[in-house]
């Protein structure tokens, strides 16, 4: 008999699983909830078991089982759950390879690369791939988790997750304590919550298609034992008094009522207003403004708003992967083009001769030189504008035959075309690493401008980067998301 195992692969990482809590239309989902046990069997009895499974579920939400939508949650938030952990990565590994081989065909389009056979070059991304360096923490390893606040399937006020009803009519709100990634404290300040909401004064009712004041709840934490709660409120119709009132409330509640049992570093409230939703600034209702964390060795500010890798053990592993692709040594000069509070720069600033971060702002940018100063490190600078600003400097680091390598990581957003133009454009550059969490999208597409051959006519000028190696970190375990290091010279 054939091998399904691979169909069934495919099956599970084509389907368009996400995470919510953005509501979005989920698939039947059957693959992931028996990719574990159904990979030795008939393809034909995976089909069938699959669609009485869908059957047998359409009747289990219609009696409200919490059992069933805490199964479901599971399977959607985290899909790769019911795998053992070497399973998860071969998953992914499978994955990225099919990235890969995408990215490979777009390049051949252009005219990127070696001009070999196509025959020579059709694997030739993909022998690049290096095996996955997982993760040290596989369970309750996320430092932030951001719950909304609806009814769940019983009609009680629920803080957790967002999930669709199979026929997409209804929207319910599902409790993630169960969920392998999320901490016990997480869990404990959501559930804190969700008792203050029941006896708060504006009452637990929470309308499931419009929303209500209580918009949304992030917990962060730190291994330093810090746990910042951050409440997001839509004031609606409220007051400026009634609204007073709510923020005493909460303050009250978690500094001296039952909340007090979560030992809050910090409590933030942030009002979203009704005109397109903006949100307005933090306000500090108790504790310290600010978390901190040590990695590799360094301390780290992080305010309420700022990004920081979710996974911070794994992050260790990153940022040492990202300093060995890229070569660091006391030679070796970083301009650093990350989103965050510039902590991969900053953790590899005492073993280069000098970090310059690009384009951080706002908080992240005051938690970056607060990390700087704090550490002692004082080869780090920041400049907002683009390259030319510093190209006197480039100039004297060329001369003193010092290497220049630019650093990568961006958001889901991916690079803006000028970065992607000063990078290409800048000669003294010979060594790019590209770090993507979602290495598809707009990460391909910059990318392939990064890689694309020169055009005389238009802005990109500098030679072309090509693909050399490309390493696997795993931040998300039990998902399907990693971080892929990726190392370009030219």
């Amino acid at each position: 008999m054939a091998n399904h195992r691979p169909f069934l692969f495919r099956m599970a990482l084509f389907s368009k699983v996400r995470p919510l809590p953005w509501g979005a239309s989920q698939p039947k989902g059957w693959p992931w909830a028996f990719l574990g046990t159904a990979c030795e069997g008939n393809v034909a009895d995976v089909v069938t078991e699959g669609r009485q499974r869908e059957t047998a579920n359409q009747k289990e939400e219609s009696s409200q089982n919490l059992g069933f939508w805490r199964k479901r949650l599971a399977d959607q938030m985290l899909p790769l759950w019911r795998l053992n952990y070497e399973e998860q990565l071969k998953v992914k590994f499978e994955s990225l390879k099919k990235n890969l081989e995408t990215l490979e065909t777009r390049l051949r389009k252009i005219g990127a690369g070696d001009p070999e056979p196509t025959a020579a070059r059709s694997e030739r991304l993909c022998s690049l791939l290096h095996p996955f360096r997982p993760s040290p923490v596989i369970d309750s390893y996320r430092n932030k988790s951001s719950f909304s606040i609806n009814q769940s399937p019983d009609g009680n006020s629920t803080v957790g997750y967002y999930l669709k009803s199979w026929g997409g009519s209804n929207i319910f709100c599902v409790q993630p304590s169960h969920l392998k990634d999320i901490p016990e404290k997480h869990n404990q300040v959501a559930q804190c919550f969700e008792a203050f909401l029941r006896q708060s004064t504006l009452g637990p009712y929470i309308d499931s298609r419009k929303g209500g004041p209580w918009h949304e709840l992030l917990v962060r934490t730190t291994s330093l034992g810090h746990t910042m709660a951050i409440i997001i409120f839509n004031p609606q119709e409220l007051r400026q008094e009634e609204l007073y009132v709510q923020k005493e409330e909460i303050k009250e509640f978690f500094s001296t009522g039952p909340g007090a049992v979560c030992d809050l570093t910090s409590l933030y409230v942030k009002e979203r207003t009704p005109r397109h939703q903006q949100l307005t600034p933090f306000q500090l209702l108790s504790g310290e403004p600010y978390l901190f964390e040590e990695i590799l060795g360094l301390k780290v500010r992080i305010s309420p708003g700022a990004f920081f890798q979710l996974n911070t053990f794994a992050a260790e592993v990153l940022y040492q992967t990202v300093g060995e692709l890229g070569g660091v040594d006391p030679n070796t000069v970083i301009f650093d083009f990350s989103h965050g509070t510039g902590a991969t720069g900053l953790s590899l600033a005492r073993q280069t001769s000098q970090v310059f971060s690009m384009g951080l702002v706002g908080q992240a940018l005051e938690d970056a030189k607060w990390t700087a100063a704090f550490n002692g490190i004082t080869n780090w600078e920041s400049h907002h504008s683009n390259m030319k600003e510093i190209m006197p400097q480039l100039l004297e680091y060329q001369e003193d035959g010092r290497s220049l390598m630019a650093l990568v990581d961006p958001s889901q957003c991916g690079l803006s075309s000028r970065v992607v133009q000063d990078i290409r454009n800048c000669k003294a550059i010979q060594t790019l690493v590209f770090v993507s969490c979602r290495p598809y999208g707009k990460s391909i597409e910059n990318i392939i401008e990064l890689c694309r051959p020169p055009d005389p006519d238009g802005s990109l000028l500098g030679e072309p980067f090509v693909l050399r190696r490309a390493v696997p970190v795993d931040m998300f375990p039990h998902s399907l998301q990693c971080e892929l290091v990726m190392l370009f010279t030219r």
